[in-house]
């Protein structure tokens, strides 16, 4: 089968593996030791991983996070989801066909006593938030207890290639999240205070205020804390399509998983349903994985993403399409095409639109819902728990690290008993960066043919800043007040020429025009990010203005690396004076087949979307149960076993609130969903006492 390995990077290193042997349908192939059999079968072009008991469809990834069941596969004769589970060498790996039938055969062996664990403070989830609080905690001498069902720490800061933003002096602008996880973790280990679990997932909490935890993946522990912090993130949404559950179809989390952890190309060409800051941003990580992206589409006016991040993808050669959405995703065993059409002001499909891309993966990015059913079940109880970050409110991860630091400084100040008060500046630095995108100003340009000076490219008010720390001129200027305006360059400072502000922006955004050598032809400096490998000095490029179009074709006159700024790449040209002061870009994909809509509409044949993936419930037979009255998605839930599967309806419960919505129930009638006992389908070997791997009886 093809080798879907990233060999090289821009960004990231490719670490040293040691290879296996895996056997999968009693193929022989090769992975790499400890990766998950996920990525491992991704590797080897395995994109099926299961057949589901109702209907036989296919499944493949979903959520690459432990979440749901879509990829449970059969590992050396037992269920396990591909996600979570390790490659081992001589693994043999079946896709799960049906219900998993359980091993008849008997064994022996001992049962341990369950450990119980005091502890003042339970962090739950080791991402920018909780390890801001971790931090805090610890600094204070509180003993904490910091888990998470991760190998690393850091949450979703390891999936992250880009440059943060904020500012370089407190929310580490202009730094590549996986640096930022790298920079927290290593403050949070040497505070003697925080004890850290990492492949220790929560799957418990009771009524005697205890916490069960599965540490190591393989021994259950009960954690008594006298104050639970939930830093657990964010789950994707789901969106109902016909074909939604093909194999191919998944979330920019898990896309992300896959290209940026794993280091695996998960798709050849890739079209995005989503125009937020998670979908615009994995556009991005795609081109950087040399994947093509065949497009992207939001249902409202505008993409709700910040525009730089939009503006960069359309620069580089991928076609954004507002106003339009999914009709149906196309294939037999997996995705082969998408089928999308334009939307009018009430978001129906315009008939006649429609337009179809040939594209193996469709990355769903439609928006993030908290995970926070675990401190819900720990106030029911009446355990003193708190929130922070994604799991408190959604936001980006800088947003994120300042709650986790707040957090973290109020149960301090609760358990010494002690008056801490929060810094105002923490506040409202919080405060400004959940910001939604602002006004869109037109950036100053001093526009003379003279000099040298930055161009600015980002004319919307975002909360981004660090352009003014590193020019050592103080050149560029932004009220320190805010954040949220657009830079202004200061002509009377002057500017050297230094380059600092092209490299270190996060959304790509500054261009530097120097006419001190030459007034008719300048030099132009571009920011780039995908190495020296395909760019070098006497090469040809097409630069483009902000709005994607083409300049022309320019040679590159010098291609070097960026200083302090890690693998950002200054790649220089000479151009006409009125060219270069709009200059905003570089075409990275520049196959214009790959963005081209199929001559014909392929159309859908399923009969109706799936809401609940678990068990396959469509959308009709939740509408019908509606229409007679159904208000408590419990009883939807024992009818038609919507939300009965692996997951625990995760995904589907906002899908079915949303249909009643749409079918007008009033929201004060509707029931919610009663949350299991547990938050990870566990097997029950764990709660006796026996470890992974051991006989029992």
């Amino acid at each position: 089968m093809s080798d879907y390995r990233i060999k090289e990077h821009p960004v990231l290193d490719i670490p040293p593996t040691q290879e296996v042997t895996f056997f999968w349908e009693g193929r022989e192939m090769k992975g790499q030791e400890g990766e998950m059999i996920s990525a491992a079968l991704f590797a080897n072009g395995v994109r099926t991983f299961s057949y589901h008991q109702k209907d036989d469809a296919p499944l493949g990834l979903f959520c690459a996070n432990g979440q749901c069941g879509q990829c449970t596969v059969i590992v050396n004769g037992r269920p396990l989801k591909a996600c979570m589970t390790p490659l081992r060498s001589n693994m043999r790996i079946e896709p799960l066909r049906g219900l998993p039938v359980l091993s008849a055969e008997e064994e022996s062996g001992t049962f341990h006593e369950i450990e119980d664990v005091e502890t003042d403070v339970l962090i739950i989830g080791g991402g920018p938030a909780g390890l801001t609080a971790a931090i805090e905690l610890g600094k204070a001498g509180v003993r904490t207890l910091l888990i998470d069902d991760k190998d690393k720490l850091g949450g979703k800061l390891v999936l992250q290639t880009h440059k943060f933003f904020g500012s370089v002096e407190d929310s580490f602008a202009g730094t590549r999240g996986f640096e930022i996880g790298r920079f927290l973790e290593k403050e949070v280990r040497s505070l003697s205070s925080v004890e850290i679990w990492l492949d220790t997932a929560a799957i418990a909490v009771y009524s005697d205020k205890k916490v069960g935890v599965l540490k190591n993946n393989e021994t259950y522990v009960l954690v008594t804390p006298r104050i639970i912090l939930n830093a657990t993130g964010a789950r994707e949404k789901s969106l109902p399509f016909p074909g939604n559950t093909l194999p191919g179809v998944y979330g920019a989390g898990a896309f992300q998983t896959l290209v940026n952890r794993d280091l695996v190309k998960a798709s050849d060409k890739l079209f995005i349903v989503g125009g937020g800051n998670v979908g615009l941003i994995a556009g991005y990580h795609a081109l950087q994985a040399g994947i093509d992206v065949v497009g992207l589409i939001e249902a409202q006016k505008d993409v709700g993403g910040y525009r730089v991040h939009k503006d960069k993808l359309v620069r580089m050669g991928v076609p954004v399409y507002t106003r339009h959405t999914v009709v149906s995703a196309n294939g037999d065993k997996a995705v082969e095409s998408v089928t999308v059409a334009s939307v009018d002001d009430s978001f129906r499909v315009v008939p006649g639109t429609e337009k179809t891309f040939s594209c193996d993966t469709l990355l769903i990015a439609v928006g993030l819902d908290p995970v926070n059913e675990f401190h819900l079940q720990a106030l029911d109880f009446g355990m003193e728990s708190y929130l922070a970050g994604d799991a408190e409110e959604i936001a980006e991860a800088s947003a994120a690290m300042f709650s986790g630091k707040i957090k973290g400084l109020e149960i301090t100040g609760k358990l010494k008993k002690e008056s801490k008060k929060i810094p105002a500046e923490w506040t409202k630095k919080m405060e400004i960066l959940k910001s939604r995108p602002g006004r869109d100003v037109e950036p100053q340009t001093s526009g003379h043919n003279q000099g040298v000076y930055p161009v600015f490219n980002c004319g919307q008010e975002i909360p981004c800043n660090p352009c003014t720390s590193v020019c050592p001129k103080n050149a560029i200027y932004i009220d320190p007040e805010n954040m949220m305006g657009v830079p202004v360059f200061l002509e009377d400072k002057g500017c050297i020429g230094c380059m600092q502000c092209v490299a270190i922006c996060p959304g790509l955004a500054v261009t530097l025009v120097d006419f001190r050598k030459e007034s008719d032809m300048p030099t132009v400096t571009l920011p780039y990010e995908f190495g020296d490998k395909g760019l070098n000095a006497g090469d040809k490029a097409f630069v483009t203005d902000k709005a994607g179009n083409p300049l022309g074709e320019y040679e590159v006159i010098s291609l070097r690396k960026a200083g302090k700024v890690s693998n950002t790449y200054l790649v220089q040209f000479r151009m006409p004076a009125e060219e270069a002061k709009k200059a905003a870009g570089l075409i990275i994909q520049e196959d214009h087949t790959v963005t081209e809509p199929l001559r014909e509409y392929i159309p859908e044949i399923r009969d109706d979307e799936i809401v609940c993936r678990c068990e396959r419930v469509t959308a009709g037979e939740i509408r019908e149960l509606i229409r007679k009255g159904v208000r408590d998605i419990n009883q939807l839930k024992a009818i038609t076993r919507a939300g009965m599967g692996a997951c625990g309806g995760k995904t589907c419960q906002s899908i079915i609130l949303r249909l009643m919505r749409e079918e007008g129930a009033d929201v004060s009638e509707i029931t919610r969903d009663t949350l299991r006992p547990l938050f990870f389908d566990t097997p029950l070997r764990y709660f006796a006492g026996i470890k992974d791997g051991e006989s029992h009886e």
